[in-house]
């Protein structure tokens, strides 16, 4: 059974500064929860209770919000408030790992910093950027594919043939549904070059002999280890599939795509559904 998850949570942010300058991008709150604990729940949902938490300079928030505040507790039971207690201890029952990335060198770096946690496990790896929208089984759909095949299997979902050159692509061959056979993996192809346009977006199944092929990867683009080129190399060596995603996908790590899944999943919340709705609705009658 799959446990263990990485949450790569090093990377600089530079497209949400100023704020990003001394608070970290993971830490951005969607209505009262940070991106990363979005993540977090989505593995919960999967029995998943292992997390190694990838982090780099100024990101010490990331792991104070999964630790224990006993001072914050205390004065929410003087003042009693004691409702709101559950809500910050989401680590109870789950095991977190913290470690620091030294230098931002890509994704395939920050996974290859966890190997000593993974040891000879298959992992999920989530992206933060990526939300998913809880009502949706993407990472469940996943593990039970992962489960029937005993292979690597990568999120994949369709963009526009004018976003390719965001992402990494694949080309494939349909096996049944949704699922494809990988044949090649292109890290942001320009358009022209595009195979497909199945774009590999954050969640992905791994199996631990990943680590041997980001051990020998060269640098890539932007001097980085892209993971990409780590999963082409183990191409060679057995089968990986893609699992197209129909869901819903909001892409925070943009801010129109952080809007987007503010004001989504805020709607999702009962407290806020009606009077979001007409706020909008006034909002709107006025542009």
């Amino acid at each position: 059974m799959l446990k263990k998850a990485i949450l790569p949570a090093a990377g600089l942010g530079t497209r949400f500064l100023p704020v990003t300058k001394a608070s970290p991008k993971e830490m951005l709150p969607i209505v009262d929860k940070p991106l990363i604990q979005y993540s977090v729940e989505e593995c919960v949902r999967c029995n998943i209770d292992e997390f190694i938490v990838i982090t780099g300079r100024n990101k010490r928030a990331i792991e104070d919000h999964f630790d224990y505040n006993c001072e914050l507790e205390e004065t929410l039971r003087i003042k009693g408030k004691e409702a709101h207690i559950p809500e910050l201890n989401i680590q109870n029952d789950l095991n977190f790992a913290f470690i620091r990335q030294s230098k931002p060198l890509g994704l395939g770096d920050a996974i290859n910093c966890a190997k000593a946690f993974v040891k000879d496990e298959p992992f999920a790896v989530l992206l933060g950027d990526d939300i998913i929208d809880p009502d949706d089984t993407l990472l469940a759909d996943m593990i039970a594919i992962y489960e029937q095949y005993k292979s690597p299997v990568i999120a994949l979902q369709e963009v526009p043939l004018e976003d390719v050159s965001m992402y990494g692509v694949i080309s494939g061959e349909l096996v049944s549904g949704q699922l494809y056979k990988i044949n090649g993996l292109v890290e942001k192809p320009k358009v022209e070059e595009a195979p497909s346009r199945l774009a590999v977006i954050g969640r992905y199944i791994l199996t631990p002999d990943i680590f041997a092929e980001l051990d020998v990867i060269p640098p890539g683009r932007g001097g980085e280890y892209q993971l990409t080129d780590a999963l082409s190399l183990l191409l060679k060596k057995r089968v990986i599939y893609g699992y197209l995603f129909k869901g819903q996908r909001y892409d925070a790590g943009d801010k129109f795509g952080f809007l987007k899944a503010t004001i989504s999943l805020s709607l999702k919340r009962p407290e806020y559904t009606e009077k979001l709705k007409k706020y909008i609705k006034e909002l709107a009658s006025g542009f």
